[in-house]
């Protein structure tokens, strides 16, 4: 009973003892950080940051003693599990993609509003009517392996669409396209097939609005035609009915012979009585027909201005125009971007040292408590 006391004394001054050199640090320690003279004259936070500085300091030296306790299972686990990622990001694990792009101006094209061209026409890139017309052209649906019967196959189809085709602005006011592809030759074709899909609804939307234009002036000129018509036709009426057909011309010789001022072997020939009658039908109808040569006049020149604005407006409707200027040109690449394996290694790598550490640490305290 005596030795069994004596023995556990023994082993609990052992215990005390290496808790007391744990907690002390060694010489070289010591002579590294000194606590500095004169502390019964140092201030409330001088004296916080020192303690503060040591237990910094035995946190960092215990965390260095436990990393290079498990050093070796570190390596083993961090180089296994960039092995794994070297591993399943092979072809076999991820379809590797092709990337093709083009860059493009907007040409030919007035802003509808306070945008400018080029934000312009990446509205109209990103419109449903040129992503369903790229969708249907390549049959994406199949090409992306996504079931018709899916609940949410449009969504999904919509969404894998936007992964792989992008469309976005560059710093010098172009736009750029983008298309990543399984085929590098498929992504090249889309890439050509969203700018000529680009080409078409602008023209599209240009044409409708050239329609209603043409449309506009067609119904504008068939009223000013219907205008001249009926004037030109009062002044045959008046030329035939009333014999007024030039105000002046006519006025003078009305006038000399109304005078009798005609001079020659005409003088004794005057017929009085045909002169009294177109000198009664000037009085009455001169002013009409003043006016008449005056309107067919300003409704010629407006049917002329009229018909000339109908002929530009019919000559872009009819034209084939491109809206785009093609700086750089797509082509088919012969080098994968997605995935990148050696990012996918070091990323898995450094999540996995992240990771294992936290667990060792754990495990430490665990024990430890």
């Amino acid at each position: 009973m005596f030795f069994s006391e004596k023995k556990e004394k023994i082993v609990k001054a052992e215990v005390k003892k290496e808790e007391k050199e744990r907690q002390i640090p060694d010489s070289s320690i010591k002579e590294e950080i000194k606590e500095p003279k004169g502390k019964d004259n140092l201030t409330r936070n001088q004296r916080d940051n020192f303690i503060i500085q040591m237990e910094n300091y035995f946190k960092s030296a215990n965390m260095i003693d436990v990393l290079a306790k498990w050093k070796t299972h570190l390596l083993i686990i961090v180089v296994i599990a960039a092995l794994l990622a070297a591993l399943f990001s092979m072809p076999f694990f991820i379809t590797p993609l092709y990337k093709s792009y083009a860059v493009v101006y907007p040409a030919n094209v007035e802003s509808y509003s306070e945008e400018s061209e080029t934000e312009q026409m990446l509205q109209i890139l990103n419109s449903q009517d040129i992503t369903d017309s790229i969708i249907e052209k390549f049959n994406l649906a199949k090409h992306y392996d996504i079931n018709p019967e899916y609940k949410y196959f449009r969504t999904a189809l919509l969404n894998e669409y936007k992964e792989k085709v992008s469309i976005s602005k560059t710093p010098y006011e172009s736009v750029r396209i983008e298309v990543l592809d399984q085929n590098p030759d498929t992504a090249a074709l889309m890439v050509d097939a969203v700018i000529h899909y680009y080409d078409k609804k602008v023209s599209d939307l240009h044409k409708s609005k050239y329609a209603e234009v043409i449309d506009m002036y067609d119904k504008q000129l068939q009223k000013k035609r219907n205008t001249l018509d009926s004037l030109k036709n009062r002044m045959i009426k008046l030329g035939t009915e009333h014999g007024i057909i030039q105000y002046e011309y006519e006025s003078q010789e009305i006038m000399r012979g109304y005078l009798k001022t005609v001079y020659g072997s005409n003088a004794s020939h005057i017929n009085t009585k045909e002169v009294d009658r177109l000198f009664k039908n000037m009085q009455n109808y001169g002013g009409e027909l003043v006016e008449l040569v005056r309107m067919i006049e300003e409704e010629a020149t407006s049917y002329v201005s009229i018909k000339e604005d109908y002929e530009l407006a019919l000559r872009f409707y009819n034209s084939d125009l491109t809206y785009s200027n093609i700086v750089s040109h797509p082509f088919p690449a012969d080098k994968k971007a997605y995935p990148i394996r050696w990012l996918i290694v070091i990323v898995v790598a450094l999540a996995t040292f992240v990771l294992a550490t936290l667990v060792i640490f754990i495990l430490e305290s665990w024990k430890k408590s």
